[in-house]
């Protein structure tokens, strides 16, 4: 019986001696930055999921945001001790490999896989309501103007993998653009709004709402995984040059995600913004009060669907990666078809980002165009990466004998559980736990039948290090 043929794990060569690649604090910009894009863009559409979920209670809202951000930090501190373990990448898949065995690392991967599809129709979604709310003619038109704005996006990762130093610079300017709104929010205010907090009925009541509220509003935490995965794109430094901007990368997320999110939090109840009309965004409401009408409101607007659309693109690059690192090629196949593996020449594999446009094409029309309507499924998926990971870093606490840090991972974890527990209660989200379960269920019959080759806990590090090729 022949050995069948391995996956090649992502190492990506160690760089010689002497060797200097660009100034540290500009690639270090260009790396974090663009990484971040969409755990920033998510404050875009976070808070408001959150204030649907109170019914547009604002006296609940800071509660509620404090809660999701205490958890990002939570999720957060699992993925700097990823880093730690894996500086040559590879998330929580590469854990659960570790871990659990190889057959384990499949459920984050199409937990992965699940995600970057929503990603895009999300980010596509909310970048259309942000130019909505900036030119409310449009609303008539939103399903085809998402649509519009999809092809576009997929359109240019036709020409590969560069722009990250683009993405870096549009996340910094929305978060340029988005303090100097906060500042003058809390400063000077242009208006204030109608909404009025809502009195708080009782303790336990206002204590149950935010417990069960809190969970929609995690959409905010997607992203955070990328940090551990981005930094194989780093083969010209060494381990510990990537594990410092791994966790300074993560730190960066935490300070600004967190930052952002409560200080628009606090405004939304200072300016009471409550729920937004149907051509409007909360995020948008606030901004305009904070700011009025003038230059200042369309810039955050233009900032927040131009980050909004970095973080699709991002994603039509690392969606499409995956599935060409599990494709491998036809000397080395791998456990998907080799078409989803072939490129054109600008390394871009085509065919998977057809696949991705189309998926993410169904759920724009299916949500009709409106983001609010996918954040439930969008809590759903990457939790389950979550929660693999936490369980993974859990059992090596344990096994390396750190009882304390066990405890925190293993709190953390039933923290993550208790999310996607309560969202898949709601019912349609658990269309995004059944597409998870199956992928999942199909990559590793694929695997098992091509004779169970080996690296498959490194794939993604592969696909990120062959991002970066």
């Amino acid at each position: 019986m022949s050995t069948p043929e391995p996956i090649v794990p992502a190492v990506p060569p160690q760089p010689a001696p002497g060797r200097r690649g660009p100034h540290r604090s500009v690639l270090f910009f260009a790396f974090a930055f663009a990484v971040i894009a969409d755990p920033v863009s998510s404050v875009a559409y976070a808070i408001e999921a959150a204030l649907h979920a109170l019914d547009g209670d604002l006296s609940r809202l800071l509660p509620t945001m404090s809660l999701v951000v205490g958890l990002v930090v939570v999720v957060t501190a699992n993925y700097w001790q990823l880093v730690r373990r894996f500086p040559k990448g590879g998330g929580a898949a590469a854990a659960a490999g570790r871990a659990f065995g190889p057959s384990w690392t499949f459920l984050p991967i199409g937990a992965l896989i699940v995600d970057f599809v929503l990603t895009i129709g999300i980010s596509i979604s909310a970048a259309a309501s942000a130019v909505i709310a900036l030119a409310p003619a449009l609303a008539p038109l939103r399903i085809v103007f998402a649509l519009v704005l999809l092809v576009i996006v997929a359109g240019l990762t036709w020409f590969g993998h560069g722009g990250r130093l683009l993405f870096a610079v549009m996340t910094a300017l929305f978060v340029v653009v988005g303090v100097t709104v906060v500042v003058l929010g809390f400063v000077a205010p242009h208006s204030l709004g109608t909404a009025p907090a809502t009195p708080n009925p009782g303790a336990h009541s206002a204590v149950l709402a935010v417990v069960l509220a809190f969970p929609v509003a995690m959409a905010l935490a997607t992203g955070v995984e990328a940090p551990s995965t981005a930094i194989a794109q780093l083969g010209q430094l060494d381990d510990t040059a990537r594990r410092r901007f791994g966790r300074g990368t993560l730190a960066l997320l935490v300070v600004i995600v967190g930052g952002l999110t409560l200080a628009l939090t606090v405004l939304a109840g200072r300016l009471h913004i409550g729920l937004p009309a149907h051509d409007s965004t909360q995020i948008a409401d606030i901004a305009h009060a904070a700011a009025g009408p003038g230059w200042l409101y369309t810039a955050f607007q233009l900032t927040s669907s131009l980050l909004l659309l970095a973080a699709a693109s991002s994603s039509f690059q690392a969606g499409p990666g995956l599935l060409k690192a599990l494709a491998g090629t036809e000397q080395s196949p791998g456990v998907l078809p080799t078409v989803l593996g072939r490129t054109n020449r600008h390394h871009t594999p085509y065919w998977s980002v057809l696949v991705y446009l189309a998926a993410a094409a169904v759920i724009i029309v299916a949500a009709a165009g409106k983001e609010q309507e996918l954040v439930l499924f969008y809590a759903v998926a990457v939790f389950v990466s979550f929660l693999v990971g936490l369980v993974a870093m859990t059992r090596f606490a344990r096994t390396e004998r750190k009882p304390l840090l066990a405890t925190v991972n293993a709190l953390a974890a039933a923290a993550v559980a208790f999310t996607l527990a309560v969202n898949l209660t709601r019912g349609w989200p658990v269309l995004s736990m059944a597409a998870t379960v199956a992928i999942a269920a199909a990559l590793h019959l694929r695997w098992t039948r091509a004779g169970r080759p080996s690296g498959i806990e490194d794939v993604e590090a592969k696909a990120e290090a062959e991002e970066d090729g």
